[in-house]
């Protein structure tokens, strides 16, 4: 299945050889960066891998503009480009690569978009954050879930998941109003309005030790 990695960075010089070196070993799998214009030297390392990799592409924009933003300009990118598959993901390892198989597999199996989810199973699975900051992402995730009918699902706000191509066909990305965290929410609920068929599978999360968050902390859900 030919997929996308969409890649969001801004100041991400400390992260990106090693997430890129981690992505490279799937065949299947193509990588675009989408810098925000970073000032550490982070394009300038991925034009390095760029040189030597055909499978990664940048795509530069003129300032920090959003996660959002970020996601959606990458999806009509590869959207003209034939990918099967959209993966969203964070530059920084915090959600790990060797995950990106079993989001395949459950493609294959018939669903059209497929979210990693640290709250599976009545579980609580993030490494490196605090007691508040847990509770507000879960209390953020039973609010959304319940107000929008979504509560066979655990975590809507999770920054980990694929989408197929019809999925995005169908949202019609124009529309798209969010940014940040409310961007996953929209997401998720417009492939539902429009019959995607979604899922989630159990991940880890890892908070970031490096680099700048392309989002305020007070959004990060």
């Amino acid at each position: 299945m030919k997929s996308l990695v969409v890649l969001p960075t801004y100041n991400e010089a400390e992260n990106i050889d090693k997430i890129l070196e981690r992505l490279t070993k799937y065949d299947f799998l193509d990588i675009l960066v989408v810098d925000d214009n970073s000032i550490d030297g982070t394009r300038e390392k991925v034009y390095q891998w760029i040189k030597d990799n055909p499978k990664i592409h940048i795509l530069e924009r003129p300032g920090k503009l959003g996660l959002g933003t970020a996601y959606v300009d990458g999806f009509k990118w590869g959207l003209k480009r034939n990918y099967e598959a959209f993966f969203e993901m964070d530059a920084d390892l915090s959600h790990n690569p060797d995950d990106i198989p079993r989001f395949i597999e459950a493609l294959k199996n018939g669903y059209d978009v497929v979210i990693g989810s640290r709250y599976m199973n009545n579980t609580i699975s993030v490494v490196g954050w605090d007691f508040k900051r847990l509770l507000l992402s879960k209390f953020a995730n039973w609010y959304a879930t319940t107000i929008l009918g979504l509560k066979h699902l655990t975590d809507i706000t999770s920054g980990y998941r694929v989408y197929s191509r019809k999925c995005l066909e169908a949202v019609g990305l124009d529309k798209i109003k969010s940014n940040g965290y409310a961007f996953q929410i929209e997401m998720v609920y417009r492939c539902f309005k429009k019959g995607c068929k979604i899922g989630e599978i159990p991940i880890i999360f890892y908070e970031r030790n490096g680099g700048s968050s392309k989002m305020s902390k007070k959004i990060a859900l």
